[in-house]
């Protein structure tokens, strides 16, 4: 059993999920409203909305989406735990989800021989991000 975090956006899911490939790399996919069978269903104006998106890369898996049947709002009860593999490649990757977002915990050596650092993404989510030798 596996479980792959998915976010929901208010129209920005393409932009926010490219931000995410650019930062992390991997296989990113989308799929339009206008590309579904949901398009004969829905306003004109949602048919470039994403119904589905995945990024991947060796077995992480992050989905999303512009669809939600309820407001939303960003708040500190989700975050997107990310296991580096490299001291290197956790500094990389928050650097770069960092830019336009909140640094909260700059990387630093944690009390498991480790590293971790922790920052919320200029989309508002929380991002963990956690390398263990």
């Amino acid at each position: 059993m596996q479980i792959h975090p998915y976010l929901t956006f208010n129209g920005n899911c393409r932009e926010a999920m490219s931000f995410y490939k650019k930062c992390l790399g991997g296989k990113l996919s989308f799929q339009a409203i206008a590309e579904s069978p949901l398009s004969g269903k829905m306003p004109a104006k949602m048919k470039d909305a994403i119904l589905h998106s995945t990024l991947s890369k060796d077995g992480f898996v992050l989905m999303a989406s512009d669809l939600s049947d309820t407001a939303l709002s960003h708040g500190n009860s989700v975050s997107l735990m990310l296991s580096c593999d490299s001291e290197k490649e956790l500094k990389s990757c928050y650097k770069k989800l960092s830019e336009g977002g909140s640094p909260d915990h700059p990387p630093g050596r944690s009390s498991r021989n480790g590293w971790i650092g922790n920052l919320r993404d200029k989309y508002g989510n929380q991002w963990l991000l956690h390398y263990s030798r």
